[in-house]
């Protein structure tokens, strides 16, 4: 049995729409049938009377009485049981020649047609069937009625209306069992989407809305719904582990701040040694803010409050930009800086987070390569994409961690001794995730290969209007330019 919920189910009322439709169809198509079998028989009939009281109206006309009658009793005595009926009567309506015996106990309307019971002629026999005549007066105040036997007629007419009737309750009843069912299986899979979300909302992330390969539209619902709740599950573990990371990488900072603010409180008399831990206090409190400034700086990029300031970039001329920047510092390094840039390569996006994300990645490279190393880095087209990669000759990353690198305040063992928070390939990671593109971390043997590839076509995005500009530069300031990049990058580990 269905449940009374599949009734109720707004899939139920469509179908009882449909049905109505189709109930509709069927009523409108055999009552066209009915009108062309039926009613052409019954007019058909209908003329074959006034032809025969024509011909017998002539025939009273040419032979008077005795000629009418012998014509009448002629016919009737050529096809005794046949369908026609004629009786012709004087004026009290008392029977002269015909196959009736009595004037029908029947009403004729406006143009002298009439409907009557009928009896089978012979012995014995009593079926009533139904009779179709016309009454047509003649001088010396006679009456003729001459008439047909139209029970083929009322077969007919039976059949169809009972044809009617059964081709609608079966109508009915197909689009009702389709709808019950078709309503039952909607019922079904949307009840597996609220089951899931039940399970979910009591805190099992885990659930997943079942599909069934038929790559229909529930299919593909569930499918993008897969897909969201695999985000979200995604952000909410993001979001664990960036709280447990904070609570671990800032408490040692936090830790030696208050250490610093006692000794400053202890030994209030001895000036020298105040002004030092203030100025260590302050350095760790610059640390701090940094690193909350970047968390702040991937939060807004993930919202996606900056696309209203993309506008054509030319890759080429930042990858350059970048290389001004740090060429300096790599050389200090005693390190090879060669940079790639042979045209114009231009792409839909925001300049300054695409400056602040290839800068991460130089910064980590400069960090991370040994003196005499080579660094390379370079705008080109592969594949159809343009694409900018950062090429060192450090450690590189092992494969397994190559994934785990872009997580917010992760950072490997062999990393944890240089200055930095972990946040630096999460930006980078933001920043690709914001434009459409892609970023890969690759080996080169030895070092590593970064690869920030976009896509082969972006779509054009109207520049910010007056009404944003505050948004903007408070943006604009929150993401820090190259001057404080330069001056405290982010970190990659």
């Amino acid at each position: 049995m269905l449940p009374a919920r599949t009734f109720r189910s707004s899939t139920f009322r469509l179908a009882l729409l449909y049905m109505a439709l189709a109930v509709g169809s069927v009523i409108i198509l055999l009552g066209f049938i009915y009108w062309a079998t039926a009613g052409y028989m019954s007019r058909q009939t209908d003329d074959t009377i006034e032809a025969e009281i024509e011909g017998l109206a002539e025939q009273y006309r040419d032979q008077g009485l005795p000629g009418l009658s012998s014509l009448i009793a002629e016919r009737i005595a050529r096809d005794p049981g046949g369908a026609a009926v004629y009786l012709l009567a004087n004026r009290n309506f008392t029977p002269v020649v015909g196959n009736l015996s009595g004037w029908p106990d029947a009403k004729a309307d406006g143009q002298g047609w009439m409907s009557f019971a009928l009896h089978d002629w012979g012995p014995g026999s009593n079926k009533e069937h139904i009779a179709r005549a016309r009454i047509f007066d003649l001088q010396g105040g006679l009456h003729l009625l001459v008439g047909r036997d139209v029970r083929e007629l009322e077969a007919t007419r039976r059949l169809i209306l009972n044809a009617l009737a059964w081709g609608l309750a079966i109508t009915a009843a197909l689009a009702l069992l389709g709808g019950a069912t078709m309503s039952a299986g909607v019922v079904r899979r949307i009840e597996a989407v609220n089951q899931t979300s039940r399970e979910i909302m009591d805190g099992d992330l885990s659930r997943r809305v079942p599909t069934d390969g038929t790559g229909d539209d529930f299919d593909q619902l569930a499918v993008n719904l897969n897909r969201m709740l695999e985000r979200i599950e995604q952000l909410l573990e993001a979001v664990r582990q960036v709280s447990d990371n904070i609570a671990h990488d800032l408490r040692t900072p936090l830790t030696r701040l208050r250490t610093r603010l006692e000794l400053a409180r202890r030994e209030s008399d001895r000036p020298d040694l105040v002004a030092e831990a203030l100025d260590q206090a302050i350095e760790n409190a610059d640390e701090l803010l940094a690193t909350f400034n970047a968390l702040l700086r991937i939060a807004r990029i993930e919202s996606r409050s900056r696309r209203t300031a993309f506008a054509k970039v030319d890759l080429s001329a930042l990858v350059e930009d970048v290389a001004e920047l740090y060429e300096p510092l790599a050389t200090d390094r005693g390190q090879q800086f060669a940079v790639e840039a042979p045209r114009p390569l231009r792409v839909n996006g925001d300049r300054d987070l695409l400056f602040q994300a290839v800068a991460n990645l130089v910064d980590n490279a400069i960090k991370y390569t040994p003196a005499k190393g080579r660094i390379t880095l370079s705008a080109r087209l592969h594949a159809g994409r343009p694409e900018i990669a950062v090429i060192d000759g450090g450690p590189g990353i092992p494969a397994a961690m190559r994934e785990k690198v872009f997580q917010r305040f992760f950072r490997l063992d062999g990393s944890r001794s240089t200055p930095g928070s972990g946040l630096g390939l999460s930006l980078v990671q933001a920043v690709a995730r914001i434009h459409g593109a892609q970023i890969r971390l690759e080996d080169n043997d030895p070092g590593l290969r970064a690869l920030l590839s976009f896509e082969a076509t972006q779509p054009s995005i109207a520049a910010p209007t007056n009404g944003s500009a505050a948004e903007s530069a408070q943006l604009e300031h929150a993401a820090a330019g190259p001057t404080a990049m330069a001056s405290a990058p982010p970190r990659r580990m």
